[in-house]
């Protein structure tokens, strides 16, 4: 496995400059954003497909400072009803394109996810028992069959139209892919260029054991994610897993996103990663860094210390 980062978290920097700081911290690649609700401006598929001179002179710089794309993310939401899921939609396909031209693989993404009956006008995560009340089934039936199924065969199609290989969709909440479970339901209709990225940070919070995601996954693994995540004492054997607090708000939420370490300890990261492998997943690992208890750079270097100690190589 090779050590990459996500560049949103250096989003205030000038592109020179984050490769330069990429390179200090010493990972060999970077996981690059090409829109939906990112705002870091370093690597915009709609500005690079536009403007082939700039996108010439960007890759120089990455391979000048012996930098890798380990993949492209578009972060998004491409079945929201609303004018939102049209733009995220459309900077997916630009980013996928974007990727298929400069001969990246992987597109790190979400599966996105749809309001629960025609003519709703916001997204709906179902995530009560689908066989009750009445409705339910044919709520998650709409969801999945009318709404996700016929986008991910136009994207696979798409993907294989211009030499992308992979999706690795986030087991990310708010969205119709969230667990292995559902990664599968949709893979199976779909085909196996749909993957997931494997963020055990987000599996940690649902009550999940990633380790054992892990396992189940197999060649499923896509891509992966280095992010922790700390239940908090007390507060989480008050209220539950369940947060809506703001993320800013980490005294008081019942889980926080932490530097690598900070939540699991480094033992428990080994044996993450070697399950990983072992099952077959031998790409890149990329530093998701959204840490809220401590500074950017300090968990930046904390997690990067703690990667580079407990990734398989």
């Amino acid at each position: 496995m090779k050590l990459s980062i996500c560049t949103d978290v250096m989003g205030d920097l000038s592109f020179t400059d984050m490769l330069d700081k990429c390179v200090k911290l010493g990972v060999e690649g970077i996981e690059m954003t090409g829109g939906g609700w990112s705002r870091a401006p370093h690597f915009r598929a709609d500005e690079l497909l536009a403007d082939k001179g700039l996108l010439k002179t960007k890759l120089k710089e990455i391979e000048a400072r012996g930098l890798e794309i380990a993949a492209l993310n578009c972060s998004a939401n491409p079945l929201d009803p609303g004018d939102m899921g049209k733009r995220h939609r459309k900077e997916m396909e630009q980013t996928i394109r974007l990727a298929g031209e400069i001969g990246i693989k992987t597109i790190v993404t979400m599966s996105g996810l749809p309001e629960a009956a025609p003519g709703d006008s916001v997204p709906n995560w179902l995530v009560y028992t689908k066989s009750w009340p009445d409705e339910m089934p044919e709520r998650d039936r709409y969801q999945w069959e009318d709404r996700a199924f016929p986008l991910w065969h136009d994207l696979v199609k798409l993907a294989k139209e211009v030499g992308v290989e992979k999706y690795a969709l986030e087991n990310f909440s708010a969205m119709l892919v969230w667990s292995p479970e559902t990664l599968f339901r949709l893979r199976n209709e779909v085909g196996a260029s749909v993957g997931m990225n494997l963020d055990p940070s987000h599996l940690m919070w649902m009550g999940a054991d990633p380790i054992a995601s892990a396992r189940a996954l197999g060649p499923a693994i896509h891509h992966c994610h280095g992010k922790d995540t700390r239940i908090e004492r007390g507060l989480a054997d008050v209220n539950g897993l369940l947060e809506l607090k703001d993320v800013t708000d980490v005294a008081n939420r019942s889980w926080n996103y932490v530097a690598v370490g900070a939540g699991h300890d480094l033992q428990w990261w080994k044996e993450f990663f070697s399950v990983v492998r072992m099952v077959g997943y031998n790409g890149w690992v990329s530093l998701e860094m959204e840490d809220f208890t401590m500074s950017t750079n300090a968990g930046i270097q904390s997690s990067i210390d703690a990667l580079q100690a407990t990734i398989s190589r």
